[in-house]
């Protein structure tokens, strides 16, 4: 039980304020969507999105046990900072 509320919690924190959920906010403003409409759809594409990442997750687990995916998922987060930034920049 202990791990699934680290998990929710560590998933929950880094969802918020994302692009993802302005994307939804954005969806839920105006009148062209009905709020239950955005919630059920938004979920539904947060529960596919996690779905893929558990897959490719497990998958890789098999193929790079050698490597710590711990180091690859902070390689690749600094990564995407690192393009963020140079976007930011750029222009």
């Amino acid at each position: 039980m202990q791990a699934l509320w680290l998990i929710f919690a560590t998933v929950f924190l880094a969802e918020l304020g994302d692009k993802t959920q302005l994307a939804t906010l954005l969806f839920a403003t105006g009148k062209a969507h009905h709020p239950l409409a955005v919630f059920v759809a938004a979920s539904l594409a947060l529960i596919a999105t996690t779905a893929i990442a558990v897959a490719l997750g497990s998958m890789a687990e098999r193929y790079l046990a050698l490597v710590p995916l711990k180091l690859i998922a902070g390689i690749g987060f600094i990564a995407i900072g690192a393009l963020t930034l140079r976007d930011h920049f750029a222009g």
